[in-house]
């Protein structure tokens, strides 16, 4: 099974298969960010050696020279350190590399010889700026959380209860089979794989093109389980209890999805969608279409949930539910979005919505975001707080972030003359 990925403009209909950039996207601002994605994957090498290997060193050899004669032998071997750090990073670029390959290949991009591998447009290369190189080294990390084995604690701790409130749900409803998931933010798609693999019909929805990127390589062009192997520590030398936590190294990925699915009775369909979430599912098209949102670590990239709250309302069918999990790290808090002209004294149009990039934001704590999804016509069947969950998370170093995540369930009720939003 082959995962489709569609891209999706801003206009109504404007949806084509995603088959190459002249056919399926007109934008040039939008070309230019998904180069930019492929750009930050093809820079990962150079800009992980440089700052990772090359200025460590640089300031290695500006100590005083007895100090890193002493540093360069054993037990400390520095040098030889840097040189495994470099060895590491190239294991992560091979990743990387094969990400532009069969990125460039999706968008049509043809002017390599016959046999020969497609490279990046010369017009394209090294447009990428510091917050694409960052998203693509931190979406390399990725990989640890979704398609290792073991990340497996970490996609039980989130992905686990929404799996188990999507099987209650099918025990509800056996006569609305198979049932329909969205499941937005999907980044790197596990968990739409997992539901798919579990008989369901999914639809996984992501805006960044690095996830997507690498998303469509792993579910679909990957060779083998544990083809590539990745170091997600070593970007960083702080923490460390030892050098051998720093080069633990893990396979991804663990599974091979065409193989897993293909000996899989029962799997249901899946898809992937990449367009701005408030754009594409607050339309007539998109209305009552979905017996479930599925929503992981997604609210909290909302500038105003208002918003995010009534398209699922608008995709939701009468009845169905939404199911989230995840912590409230407002992406938003101290970088609001523009204004765009727009004071908020006028009439605000929402067919021309633009998306996350509407204007103004703000933040809930976890308290006040469930008296929201209930002041906006939800009703709330179920909450419970803190659950840990780490997010690429080394649970050896001295330094570990968890987040306490909140789960909580809200059905959209069954009659349309109940939903009562005050907003």
């Amino acid at each position: 099974m082959e995962v489709a990925l569609e891209f999706h403009g801003h206009g109504p209909g404007d949806s084509s298969e995603w088959n190459g950039v002249e056919e399926a996207i007109e934008d040039p601002e939008e070309i230019r960010v998904i180069f930019c994605a492929l750009d930050s994957f093809s820079q990962y090498a150079k800009t992980a050696h440089l700052n990772c290997t090359h200025l460590r060193r640089q300031a290695f050899y500006a100590l005083p020279q007895a100090h890193w004669t002493l540093l360069s032998q054993p037990p400390f071997s520095y040098l030889d350190t840097l040189d495994r750090i470099d060895d590491a990073i190239e294991s992560n670029a091979e990743l990387a590399r094969i990400i532009v390959k069969f990125g460039l290949r999706s968008f049509g991009v043809v002017d390599a010889a016959p046999g020969k591998d497609p490279t990046m447009p010369e017009e394209w290369s090294g447009i990428a700026k510091f917050n694409d190189l960052d998203k693509a080294r931190s979406t390399l990390r990725q990989f640890y959380r979704d398609w290792s084995a073991e990340g497996a604690g970490e996609r039980e701790a989130c992905y686990g209860p929404v799996y188990r409130a999507l099987e209650a749900e099918k025990a509800k409803y056996p006569d609305r089979q198979p049932l329909k998931v969205l499941v937005p933010g999907a980044g790197l798609g596990r968990s739409v794989f997992d539901l798919c693999r579990m008989g369901y019909s999914v639809e996984g929805n992501e805006i960044s093109y690095h996830q997507l990127l690498a998303s469509s390589y792993i579910l679909n062009s990957t060779e083998s389980a544990g083809q590539h192997t990745i170091f997600p520590w070593i970007h960083s030398f702080s923490n460390h209890r030892s050098r051998d936590n720093q080069f633990r190294s893990y396979r991804v990925p663990d599974i091979h999805p065409q193989t897993t699915l293909a000996n899989t009775e029962g799997t249901g369909s899946m898809e992937m969608c990449a367009a701005d979430f408030l754009c594409l599912y607050g339309d007539e098209q998109h209305k009552d279409q979905y017996d479930a949102v599925a929503s992981v670590f997604f609210l909290d990239t909302a500038p105003n949930l208002i918003r995010y709250l009534g398209v699922i309302m608008n995709c939701l069918k009468p009845g169905g539910v939404l199911i989230n999990v995840g912590p409230l790290l407002w992406h938003w808090e101290n970088h609001v979005p523009g204004h765009h002209g727009y004071d908020g004294d006028g009439d605000y149009d929402e067919n021309n919505s633009l998306g996350v990039a509407d204007p103004g934001s703000f933040e809930l704590t976890d308290d006040e975001v469930v008296l929201l999804v209930e002041k906006m016509g939800f009703i709330v069947e179920k909450r419970e707080t803190g659950i840990r969950a780490p997010y690429v998370g080394d649970d050896r170093s001295m330094l570990e972030t968890v987040y306490q995540a909140s789960h909580w369930i809200a059905r959209k009720p069954a009659v349309a003359s109940e939903v009562k939003a005050e907003i």
